[in-house]
């Protein structure tokens, strides 16, 4: 009986929190707005691109890690959006031995060689592009773009993005594609607004 209602106390109080936070946004007046757009190179859609918001002062948090795989000689994603303090893990989920490393820009490491099933971390600690690489498999590379700021995102397959949970108002925007120059605007976020990004 004493777990039950240690267990109901437990959902009572998450219930709370959450229904103290939603009052507090509520009663600030911020709109958190989904921030859904394209991103084109001419008319074709761009899946290799990352957009983001710049925030005058970033904001720290705690950061879930996030995941490059490594499976049939290939990484996976091939791009990867990040907020800055982030950490990685490189599982080896293929059936032959790798090494991801990164010698210029970025994040500069090496992991060394490990075996199937085995882990390496990194943590991007400040912003910038990472070309990820495998000194045995020379046709393996990828990207991670670290951003200082938590509304961001990977463009999909069909060029399509979506910055999650945006406060409304008016930001400067970056959007970066490999090989291309990054491009800089203006946006302002409200309920029903979109961003249409286009490399010429």
């Amino acid at each position: 009986m004493e777990r039950i209602h240690i267990g109901r106390c437990i959902i009572v109080t998450s219930i709370a929190v959450l229904l103290f936070i939603q009052l507090d946004i509520e009663t600030r007046g911020i709109d958190l707005i989904g921030l859904k757009g394209t991103a084109t190179s001419g008319t074709r859609p761009e899946s290799t691109a990352v957009v983001w918001l710049e925030l005058p002062t970033p904001v720290e948090h705690a950061l879930p890690s996030r995941v490059m795989h490594q499976r049939n000689l290939t990484f996976t994603p091939h791009v990867m959006a990040i907020q800055t303090g982030t950490t990685v893990d490189f599982p080896n989920e293929d059936r032959v031995f790798h090494n991801v490393f990164s010698f210029k820009d970025g994040k500069v490491f090496d992991l060394g060689i490990y075996p199937v099933g085995a882990t390496r971390r990194v943590t991007f600690a400040v912003p910038g592009v990472t070309r990820l690489f495998c000194n045995i498999h020379p046709g393996m590379s990828a990207y991670i773009v670290a951003v200082d700021s938590p509304y961001y995102s990977a463009v999909n397959d069909d060029g399509t993005f979506t910055i999650a949970a945006v406060p409304s108002g008016t930001y400067k925007y970056h959007a970066w594609k490999p090989g291309r120059d990054i491009i800089t605007g203006s946006v302002t976020v409200q309920q029903g607004s979109t961003l249409d990004v286009v490399w010429k």
